[in-house]
């Protein structure tokens, strides 16, 4: 061990382990993912800015890190937990350590996740910090109390510009429909998805207006997922409200569907005046099932998000509905308008990591992007 690490939560544990990736500290809520496979992918998440990520899988590092695999520019966790980090096995590949220290990321093996996340599964999500120091401090009593005070001290999510930080810079790529995607912290494999079907998608990001996204004309709207408390981002769901009053002002006679994923879709159910709240210890995973309310049919889903979308206040008068919900807690994971292109899912059609069955998201929304082109 040349470094030893430890993590503490705000209710008084201390998790000791040895130190990976950066020799830096870290501080954030401390939630957990159940994905057996896609540790880059979800580094990468911008979702995951400003928390400290636990990972149940044991055995992490193994095939290593490589570009396709970069949901973003760079890694936005906090702080990556693990019971064990590997070297890679692959040739081409770079090691999750170097990895992580590449973007100024710490981590922390050695540590018992399956009791660290039986404590946030009774306790919900709690804010932590990482701290590092000499072996021979390993274990210490004060540092572990040191680490403690920082956790409480810890600034809740809604607290830092999570959304403005996680958003990238203005692009365009692919050729063919206009897709105006909104960049609350978007996975690239949602660009690709779009792309691959056959869409132009221009990126905007966070900050946007609506007026500069509709002035570029889009035959669709993405709002894409993103880190944080939808109710902390006013002036973003401000402008989420007003493309979508605009989308409604053009009615049937000349649709522009809008597709919302994750914060999308939290963003999309403030603007028509519904409520959100915040998830016990959040849906991070890639085995959550889905169930469609009208075909009853069930799909697993691939999920990383704090809120949900309070049911109850839908307001009556929207024309929306219910569309899906998780199994496991009954939560909304989707919204359909009743007579416009409009649909909002929680859950993560791009995958990445989890599975690709729910790709067809995508090619749903495209079969509506090009059935209003072919109205004009």
């Amino acid at each position: 061990m040349t470094r030893a690490a430890v993590l503490a939560l705000e209710d008084g544990t201390a998790w000791w382990g040895e130190a990976f990736g950066d020799a830096s500290a870290a501080s954030g809520e401390v939630v957990f993912n159940t994905a057996m496979t896609g540790y880059q992918e979800i580094a990468s998440d911008a979702s995951y800015n400003g928390q400290v990520v636990v990972l149940t899988y044991p055995l992490i590092g193994n095939y290593g890190t490589f570009e396709r695999a970069a949901e973003s520019r760079r890694p936005w966790v906090e702080a990556l937990v693990v019971r064990e980090v590997n070297s890679t096995c692959r040739e081409d590949t770079v090691d999750l350590d170097a990895y992580l220290r590449q973007y100024g990321v710490p981590g922390i093996s050695g540590v018992d996740t399956r009791a660290l996340v039986r404590r946030l599964r009774a306790k919900g999500t709690l804010r932590g910090a990482l701290l590092q120091v000499p072996p021979d401090l390993a274990h210490d009593g004060g540092v572990a109390q040191e680490a403690v005070a920082k956790a409480r001290a810890s600034a809740p999510l809604g607290a830092r510009p999570l959304v403005v930080e996680a958003s990238g810079i203005g692009r365009q790529v692919g050729s063919g429909p206009k897709i105006a995607l909104l960049d609350t912290g978007v996975k690239e494999n949602q660009v690709r998805c779009l792309v691959r079907r056959g869409a132009t998608v221009r990126v905007f990001p966070a900050t946007a207006s609506a007026r500069e996204v509709l002035s570029w004309s889009p035959e669709g709207i993405v709002i894409s997922n993103g880190p944080g408390d939808p109710a902390a981002i006013p002036q973003i769901a401000h402008n989420v409200k007003l493309l979508l009053d605009a989308v409604s002002q053009r009615g049937t006679a000349r649709p522009v569907p809008i597709l919302g994923i994750c914060l999308g879709h939290q963003l999309i159910g403030r603007a028509i005046g519904a409520t959100t709240s915040r998830l016990p210890f959040g849906h991070h995973g890639a085995n959550h099932p889905v169930q469609d309310v009208r075909s009853g049919s069930v799909v697993i889903t691939s999920q990383n998000h704090e809120f949900r979308l309070d049911e109850s206040s839908i307001p009556s008068g929207s024309d929306f509905y219910v569309s899906s919900r998780n199994l496991n807690d009954g939560s909304v994971e989707g919204l359909a308008h009743r007579t416009l292109p409009i649909k909002t899912y929680q859950y993560r059609p791009e995958g990445a990591p989890g599975p690709r069955d729910n790709e067809p998201v995508f090619d749903e929304f495209m079969s509506d992007v090009r059935e209003a082109v072919s109205r004009k």
